[in-house]
């Protein structure tokens, strides 16, 4: 399908359904979750952000666009080592791994000269992945070259859904690459610690000008890959490749890659942890990380936002302070282990 992204640096195998589907507010979608529709049968209605709130967007980037090349080189270079074979095909879960893939070709191929194939594909929690997006990917390409490419991890599920996915493809390594791993699963990543990708905190503007992914059988037939919507009326507010060449004139060629494997206690067992003490059953309603955070805050109805004791002056949660303020959302200080901040979704139920 179409986006704002060039060609070459991405090819996505998503079916276009603009004007397919009516997007829906907030607090709309978030009612229909909880009786039991899956979000991905709907499109939600973009956050359109504050001037205020675009502002700590733009500070945001300024502060962290080098710590977010760091992790970038780092986790490409993990890739390059990891893939024996001469091809190098990149797979990512559409759409917060979009911008990250983009990221990690361009640095191999400036460094390593070599040809990356980069495709983005849809992954949906609890619905699994496009399986005709792989067979796809897999009539072009060898499976050995193949990895996967999200933005982070904040507890897991992903991973796990991946996983499970690619059960019946034992050719495919599951194991998903990311830039920021909190939750202590995969060494295949820039860095453990709970780092502000400064493109977490813009939806579609920063992604290509897609949606989130859809999959609803009325639309998406059995031969489909999953649908996305293309923003054409954003176009004068896209970020996209802002935020590319933001990141990317940081990149330092000469990374050497560093030790990652997971120590300490997982990102699941203190979210089990956060759960016993709110008293909230469904784990699901709880968001740790700060791309999750901002998630939360954007897209869901938020009840509280979660901050690590002591952290609240810590610019890179300028933005999730700045959304909880207009959002009216409570912000409480935690003994969080893992993560720097941790979005809590109101159960509608009880509200």
């Amino acid at each position: 399908m179409e986006s704002s992204y060039l060609k070459e640096d991405v090819i996505l195998l998503l079916k276009d359904i603009s004007g397919l589907v009516t997007p829906l507010p907030t607090k709309e979608r978030e009612r229909l979750i909880q009786s039991g529709v899956h979000y991905c049968e709907m499109l939600p209605l973009e956050y359109k952000p504050t001037e205020q709130y675009m502002k700590a967007y733009s500070a945001a980037l300024e502060s962290y666009a080098q710590i977010t090349a760091q992790a970038v080189c780092q986790v490409a270079e993990k890739l390059y080592d990891a893939i024996s074979g001469d091809e190098i095909v990149l797979v990512s879960l559409a759409r917060a791994g979009i911008p990250i893939g983009i990221l990690i070709k361009r640095y191999l191929e400036h460094k390593y000269k070599k040809k990356v194939f980069h495709y983005s594909i849809s992954i949906i929690r609890g619905r699994g992945i496009d399986q005709n997006a792989i067979d796809y990917i897999l009539r072009q390409h060898q499976p050995d070259s193949i990895r996967f490419v999200d933005g982070w991890i904040g507890k897991g599920a992903i991973q796990r859904e991946l996983s499970a996915a690619l059960a019946p493809y034992p050719e495919l390594n599951p194991t998903l690459a990311v830039l920021s791993d909190p939750a202590n699963i995969t060494d295949m990543c820039g860095t453990h610690e709970d780092i502000l990708i400064p493109s977490s905190c813009l939806n579609s503007t920063v992604s290509g000008l897609i949606s989130r992914t859809f999959l609803r059988r009325d639309i998406i037939g059995d031969e489909d890959f999953h649908g996305a919507a293309y923003y054409r009326e954003l176009a004068q507010e896209d970020l996209s490749y802002e935020f590319i060449h933001a990141i990317e004139k940081y990149f330092d060629f000469d990374t050497q890659i560093i030790n990652t494997t997971p120590s300490g206690i997982t990102g699941l067992k203190e979210v089990e942890e956060i759960g016993m003490h709110f008293q909230i059953s469904d784990i699901n309603f709880i968001k740790p990380g700060i791309g999750e955070a901002t998630r939360v805050l954007i897209r869901r109805v938020p009840w509280k936002l979660l901050i690590r004791t002591g952290e609240r002056e810590n610019p890179k949660l300028a933005h999730l302070l700045q959304l909880a303020k207009e959002k009216e959302v409570s912000v409480e200080e935690y003994p969080l282990h893992n993560y720097i901040a941790c979005g809590i979704i109101r159960e509608l139920a009880d509200a």
